[in-house]
């Protein structure tokens, strides 16, 4: 049996006001331990598009910009077995204690789910009346992998752009 896969420690400014989730890295994220770290995913490029910002390069950049702008990364499952990249192939998740984050840091007013799977989990995990003032939405997941709903990448923005209200 291979190994269980972690994620990663999530990624707090000091007075985090947005959490996004995503569900769990994909394999090229966990190869070099970067949140969205696979060049065709599309979700630094929706935040640098929303926030009138010059594409990064450098990983810890990006960290710094989203933190600047008071945003929070995690993903909604902590470890879990999967082959390949895909959702669909995720086995046996134990979920991150999301509830305990929003409590450390009262100051999350939004949790964006990254994808249909993010959502479901969270959902499936956390039930909604464990949240008091935190909103939770699901937006279009910024993969690269094709799914049945797949949005243009104007489509993604506008719908990411829900976000912005928040911070």
């Amino acid at each position: 049996m291979q190994e269980k896969l972690s994620s990663f420690a999530p990624v707090l400014p000091e007075k985090p006001r947005v959490l996004i989730l995503g569900s769990m890295p994909g394999g090229q994220s966990l190869e070099k331990q970067e949140y969205y770290g696979n060049p065709r995913n599309h979700f630094w490029n929706i935040l640098f598009v929303l926030f009138h910002q010059t594409p990064l390069q450098d990983y810890e950049a990006k960290l710094n910009f989203v933190k600047e702008k008071g945003i929070a990364l995690w993903d909604t499952i902590g470890k879990c077995y999967r082959r390949g990249s895909l959702d669909a192939n995720i086995m046996d998740e134990e979920p991150n204690n999301i509830i305990e984050l929003t409590e450390q840091f009262p100051s999350i007013k939004l949790i964006a789910c990254n994808g249909g799977k993010a959502y479901d989990t969270f959902k499936r995990n956390f039930p909604m009346e464990q949240l008091t003032d935190v909103d939770v939405i699901k937006l279009p997941s910024t993969s690269p992998i094709p799914g049945r709903y797949t949005k243009t990448f104007e489509g993604k923005v506008e719908e990411w752009r829900r976000i912005v209200e928040y911070l």
